[in-house]
């Protein structure tokens, strides 16, 4: 079982987080997912296919960290473990948030190979232990695939080798990024955002 109360206030979370996320453009329609995590063994998650911008409690279900409903007939993302495997890897995550911005899609499609490195920008010191401007952030880029158990699988291999990494790419999909609280994750999603326009900037104006 979990606390009832836990959940409502996790599910406000993300209903806030979507109406937020959708008036920045970076959750058209009924694209990306968001969980909340309730406790030590369950997490609020979004309901499959409902408009991020229209998010109710109701369209907001649990499930367990091996990504099972609780308690609910409703259907998760399809992505649901792409959530549950990082609340696995690190239990002092309380939220995790994937959106499908036009700048993260393209940028994503544009970097070859398996990561994205930025580094110089002021920005960066908006993730949680970067302190200084000067070192790289390195953004690991995983090719798109329907087979998500073996995409959860390769995500928990890569952040188990890199816990300090804030988030990562889908290659023409989108941006996974998670934090202590909902509030440093929409912060985390923000800077992202930041530092993928400047990247795309800087390829325009110097190609």
């Amino acid at each position: 079982m979990f606390d009832v109360t836990r959940y409502a206030t996790a599910a406000q979370s993300i209903v806030d987080a979507g109406r937020f996320l959708y008036d920045r453009g970076w959750s058209p329609a009924t694209s990306s997912n968001y969980s909340a995590r309730i406790d030590h063994d369950h997490v609020a998650i979004t309901v499959s296919g409902r408009h991020k911008g229209q998010l109710t409690a109701g369209d907001v279900m649990v499930v367990d960290l091996n990504g099972q409903a609780v308690q609910s007939d409703c259907k998760s993302s399809a992505e649901t473990l792409l959530h549950t495997v990082l609340y696995q890897i690190f239990p002092e995550v309380g939220a995790v948030l994937h959106t499908h911005s036009v700048k993260a899609t393209v940028l994503s499609r544009l970097t070859e190979g398996s990561r994205l490195d930025v580094e110089g920008y002021e920005l960066q010191k908006a993730f949680s232990g970067v302190e200084t401007h000067e070192g790289i952030l390195s953004i690991p880029v995983f090719d798109n695939t329907q087979d998500i158990p073996a995409l959860a699988e390769q995500s928990r291999e890569w952040f188990q080798a890199h816990p300090d990494q804030p988030g990562y790419l889908i290659r023409g999909h989108g941006l996974y990024t998670w934090g202590k609280t909902m509030a440093d994750c929409l912060r985390h999603v923000e800077a992202f955002e930041f530092l993928f326009e400047c990247e795309l900037e800087t390829m325009r104006v110097r190609p």
